[in-house]
């Protein structure tokens, strides 16, 4: 099953340094059959493409997280295919958790803000947990940041994608 999982920067390096990545939470993201019965219409790929943007979402929270503002404001979405998922519909339609790490040899892709996207990005991190409580105005600031499209890195361009960072 093709996952997505939420990342920082950080993590990513750490992903290159150690050739795995342990999910935080075991917490993923994928075309699950809760997700495809929750949409009306849509192919496999605007699925995929909406559990990608759920990850992305939650790559927005773990920056929040980041109390001392240190990391660098760019979502991160690493997608592998892993057979050991657990479906948990009663968290969303799309989380599945992950029973250990991920290793490097499972990536399919890895997907990065660009630098055009930082502001709205860190803008959507100020608000949101008031985005999730139904601000309008946060979710106007959300909005504005998943209005950016992650850019594409094959598993073997990331070595050098955080070299130039």
């Amino acid at each position: 099953m093709r996952i997505y999982l939420p990342a920082t920067l950080p993590m990513l390096q750490q992903l290159v340094a150690d050739k795995q990545l342990q999910p935080l939470g075991g917490t993923a993201f994928a075309l699950t059959p809760a997700l495809r019965e929750s949409y009306a219409t849509g192919d496999t790929e605007e699925l995929e493409y909406a559990a990608m943007r759920e990850a992305a979402r939650a790559s927005l929270r773990l920056l929040a997280a980041d109390e001392d503002g240190k990391i660098e404001q760019r979502r991160v979405v690493v997608s592998a295919d892993v057979d050991d998922v657990t479906l948990r519909p009663d968290l969303d339609h799309a989380v599945v958790k992950v029973s250990g790490p991920v290793s490097w040899k499972q990536l399919a892709a890895v997907h990065v803000d660009t630098t055009e996207a930082e502001d709205a990005v860190k803008a959507a991190v100020e608000v949101i947990d008031a985005a999730d409580l139904g601000d309008p105005d946060a979710e106007f600031a959300l909005g504005e940041a998943e209005d950016h499209e992650l850019a594409w890195y094959a598993p073997q361009e990331v070595p050098f994608l955080l070299e130039l960072m």
